[in-house]
């Protein structure tokens, strides 16, 4: 490392020279590869020639003399999804769902149990190829210690406390799933932690958290309805992976079974981390859905060609289901399809359910154990 940094300041054409596409790891340690690429690219006048990844957005963009449109395309690589770490059977697919499958069939390989070993794992790929589950928990343990401790100040050269950090991520925990603003995690950062943090303090520790992808917020959907419904237009509160959630709330899986509705908030998260991995493979978005009047909806899968499908996620149960279904079918009447299209689909995405099926009704019940892009 220390040797190509030294590069980068005397000879950065030699780390851009070799077999193509050239993968430069950690890119954003040195900004000043981005037009140098950007020139090299313009040089040789071929596509692929370069893979840049980072953990991080960089610093000093600011200094980058050009926006490098035309020669560089953006990919976020998130967490592994159930479907990469081979734990998803994959018998359903969300682009076919998009396309009006009819078809639907799927064995769910995963128990109770199981979901919530992945919730608290995650789709960290050292973690994913633990071999004892122990190991694998203890990596996540690893990692949020690094976020903590180093990251969240190294991303922007901003010294931030590492003890004000974990409750931070503490409080927003807590908020998983919600659209609350930040006088609301201030708020509750004093009643349970007797820190002070004021709300600009906290939003730069955000910012920091957003630039290292520990959080990614979910925007809110705007659909045409029938009505003049107030739109609740706040972004809702994700970690980019359910794991940071239960680690910073110290909960472990058997947590997670002894307190289901825990469970089910940080399961939440877990799903709206494998439906964004699917839906940027086909090109789409993943927004929420709440109105004025308390309507939910978890996930909206969207398409740019304007196709939609509605996603309410519940851990299971006949009783859960048909709240989601409830909740689905109060949403679809409540849309002005005489100026957007019908939704494609309706789910309630499942923990646990043996099979993947068609209601009577037309919604599917799908458990994420059976789901890829």
């Amino acid at each position: 490392m220390e040797q190509n940094m030294q590069l980068v300041q005397t000879d950065i054409k030699q780390l851009l020279t070799g077999k193509t596409p050239r993968l430069i790891d950690e890119w954003q340690l040195a900004p000043q590869l981005w037009d140098a690429i950007r020139f090299e690219v313009d040089h040789r006048g071929d596509d692929g020639q370069f893979i840049l990844t980072g953990s991080a957005v960089p610093a000093d963009m600011e200094k980058v003399k050009h926006s490098g449109a035309g020669r560089f395309g953006w990919l976020t690589m998130r967490p592994m999804s159930l479907w990469e770490s081979g734990e998803s059977s994959g018998e359903v697919s969300l682009s076919s769902l998009m396309s009006n499958s009819i078809d639907i069939s799927g064995t769910n390989p995963l128990t109770l149990e199981q979901v919530a070993f992945v919730t608290c794992r995650g789709g960290w790929p050292k973690a994913v190829t633990r071999t004892s589950n122990r190991a694998a928990l203890i990596q996540i343990q690893e990692y949020f210690h690094a976020i903590i401790q180093s990251d969240i100040s190294r991303v922007d050269k901003v010294n931030r406390d590492a003890e004000r950090a974990r409750r931070l991520l503490r409080s927003y925990a807590r908020h998983q799933g919600a659209q609350v603003p930040i006088s609301t995690i201030r708020a509750d950062l004093v009643a349970n932690e007797a820190t002070e943090m004021s709300d600009n303090t906290i939003e730069s520790y955000l910012n920091a958290l957003r630039k290292i992808f520990i959080i990614e917020d979910m925007p809110a959907w705007n659909p045409n309805l029938r009505s003049k419904t107030a739109i609740r237009t706040s972004d809702t509160r994700y970690f980019i992976d359910p794991s940071i959630a239960t680690t910073a709330l110290g909960i472990n899986p058997q947590d997670l079974i002894d307190d289901l509705k825990t469970f089910g908030l940080l399961f939440e998260t877990l799903c709206v981390r494998d439906l964004r991995v699917y839906t940027d493979a086909i090109g789409g978005n993943v927004y929420h859905y709440r109105d004025a009047n308390g309507l939910e909806c978890d996930a909206v899968v969207h398409l740019p060609n304007g196709s939609y499908g509605l996603v309410e996620i519940k851990l299971g149960g006949d009783n859960l289901i048909a709240e989601g279904v409830a909740n689905l079918n109060k949403l679809t009447s409540k849309i002005d399809t005489t100026r957007m299209k019908a939704p494609t689909f309706k789910m309630v995405l499942t923990a646990v359910g043996q099979r993947a099926y068609r209601r009577t009704d037309g919604i599917l019940v799908i458990p994420i154990g059976c789901l890829k892009d």
